[in-house]
């Protein structure tokens, strides 16, 4: 078992990432450590690639044979380094130790080790080298950097006795936390699909468990309550169903409604506060949202995904939607937009589309597909009472759902301060 203490004295390091490290530990050059591996190439090895600081498999199917021809080789316990587009992506980790014999592209540096070190505890330097330093460096608008770039930057060598220790010990403890995270994460999923539950009973089942039920006729639907009916979509809405706006969006204002595109919806579904455009009133007059209009996704990586608009969640007072975006205004006389929005989240609305992409030959639903959606509809009263069930039932999930979260975000930010800790020498791995 090991624990943790302070050094017994420390000094500057002289590297302003690092700070201070105990006094008998070393600095050292990378051009003394890692050299650039020479060029060499293979065509029957896998193509690789670096995944958040890890190297794997690509698909060769993708890859072309004149591509694949000018990939490098990479062996298992050389460091693989992607220096391109540092300001592209500022959290994926682009430094990994290789456990795979794979081909890569010639634009990632491959270096070789010179001289004894543990590589495992090399690896965690440079994880922490790569986000606190590495992604500052590099020139041009893309931000790219080469081996002589790097070749002159400073790391910090403990001896060989120490690097084995620390290696060990966070080896152990991120496996740990990792297995941690990874059972969170596995429980907001079982809780994710807990909620699914909850909506597909209260839209084809409701809340009495002993009503009698009645074949729908519909072979994606199957029973529902006897005294329920089913209904077209294009019958229980105000108006026909609306395309949006086809003009492009200008610069945003608080004087003009605010264009609103799929991508502003957030999980939560309240519009995002980024990248914010708006539509002219000549414009987007005719396409203004109202509270509880339903949004239907016509096309794109999105299509038939379904968002409803909420004044509540918005700031701005008039919003116009965008034209791959379809709206539905649900004639509450008939049927409430909560429930019609809860309807379009089940599993039934999900059965429904797979049986309009079976029949098309690309993925689009227009406004003429979405009209025939078959609804199951209860009485209103029954509407609200079933929305009231789930809407309690729903805020125990979130509330599960969001403390597993903070426990996940709580659990990375140890490990990313363990590892910073231990590896710069901070704290060290004694034992107990």
């Amino acid at each position: 078992m090991s624990k943790l203490q302070k050094y017994d004295s420390y000094k500057d390091s002289g590297v302003e990432w690092v700070g201070n490290i105990p006094e008998h530990w070393e600095i050292i050059k990378i051009k003394y450590l890692m050299n650039e591996k020479k060029k060499t190439y293979n065509m029957n090895l896998n193509c690789g690639s670096i995944s958040f600081g890890k190297v794997v498999y690509k698909d060769d199917e993708k890859i072309s044979f004149s591509t694949k021809k000018a990939y490098q080789v990479v062996e298992k316990g050389n460091f693989l380094v992607n220096p391109l587009n540092l300001n592209y992506d500022l959290k994926s980790l682009r430094i990994a130790l290789s456990d795979l014999n794979v081909v890569v592209s010639s634009g990632y540096i491959v270096l070789d080790i010179l001289r004894d070190i543990n590589k495992a505890y090399l690896n965690y330097l440079l994880h922490r080298f790569d986000v606190a330093f590495m992604k500052t460096l590099g020139a041009g608008v893309r931000q790219t950097l080469n081996y002589t770039d790097i070749s002159e930057c400073e790391l910090i060598e403990p001896p060989m006795e120490e690097q084995i220790k620390i290696a060990f010990f966070l080896d152990t403890k991120t496996e740990q936390l990792d297995k941690a995270i990874t059972q969170k994460e596995q429980l907001i999923e079982l809780l994710k699909e807990r909620r699914q539950i909850l909506i597909n009973d209260a839209v084809t089942k409701g809340i009495d468990k002993t009503v009698a039920m009645k074949d729908s006729g519909v072979e994606w639907i199957g029973e529902i309550p006897e005294h329920w009916d089913i209904k077209k979509l294009k019958y229980l809405l105000v108006n026909k169903l609306k395309y949006g706006a086809n003009e492009s969006g200008i610069e945003y204002s608080e004087n003009l409604p605010r264009y609103v595109r799929i991508t502003d919806f957030s999980n939560s579904g309240k519009l995002s506060e980024k990248n914010k455009l708006s539509l002219s009133w000549e414009n987007g007059k005719e396409y203004l949202l109202k509270d509880g209009d339903i949004l239907f996704a016509r096309s794109g990586a999105t299509v038939g995904k379904t968002y409803q608009f909420k004044k509540s969640m918005s700031k701005e007072n008039l919003y116009s939607f965008a034209g791959y975006l379809i709206k539905a205004e649900a004639d509450e006389n008939k049927i409430l937009s909560d429930y019609l929005y809860l309807y379009t989240n089940s599993n039934v609305f999900e059965s429904w589309k797979e049986r309009i992409f079976i029949k098309a030959t690309i993925e689009n639903i227009g406004a003429d597909k979405y009209s025939q959606l078959l609804i199951i509809v209860p009485s209103i009263k029954e509407q609200i009472k079933i929305l009231e069930k789930y809407n309690l039932e729903n805020k125990k999930i979130d509330k599960a759902i969001n403390l597993q979260q903070q426990q996940i975000t709580k659990l990375k930010e140890y490990k990313t301060t363990l590892i910073d800790s231990v590896v710069t020498g901070k704290v060290r791995v004694c034992d107990d």
